[in-house]
């Protein structure tokens, strides 16, 4: 699975205004929702938030990946933006998040979930690229950062 066949350039937020988790994961839900990939923001937001009371999805590295399974999508659907400086995300080893890529997927499709997120392990796991989309000024840059990363 190649994450930029989901991820349109309209759904990348570069830089995410958000100072907190809660705040960040809503921009990203927003973002969603303006671009009509939801049906129910709400729902989406909550899903997404209910999960992240149960263990942190800032991951270390930099990186948080906050996702949730509800009726508010017909389809996996991402959004990603970049926190210049990063904020606490309670992370797993308590480093500050710049690079948040948020999921959400139905609960009846466990597959593409599964799949987006094993993507991104793979892709985060090269130190280089994260500190390029690290820096990235644009969502043009970040789009065309992971288009390229996956076309290695």
């Amino acid at each position: 699975m190649n994450l930029t066949q989901i991820l349109q350039l309209a759904l990348i937020k570069v830089p995410l205004e958000g100072k907190d988790k809660k705040s960040v994961i809503a921009e990203l839900v927003d973002l969603l929702d303006a671009n009509g990939l939801l049906l129910d923001k709400d729902a989406a937001l909550e899903a997404v938030l209910v999960r992240e009371q149960t263990r942190s999805t800032g991951i270390g590295s930099g990186i948080a990946i906050p996702h949730g399974k509800c009726k508010a999508v017909r389809e996996l659907v991402i959004s990603v933006g970049i926190v210049p400086g990063g904020i606490d995300f309670e992370s797993v080893d308590g480093k500050p998040v710049s690079i948040i890529i948020l999921l959400v997927s139905p609960v009846d499709q466990t597959g593409p979930h599964i799949q987006a997120l094993a993507q991104i392990s793979r892709l985060m796991l090269d130190e280089s690229f994260r500190q390029m989309l690290e820096k990235a000024a644009s969502a043009e840059e970040v789009y065309e950062l992971l288009k390229t990363k996956e076309n290695e």
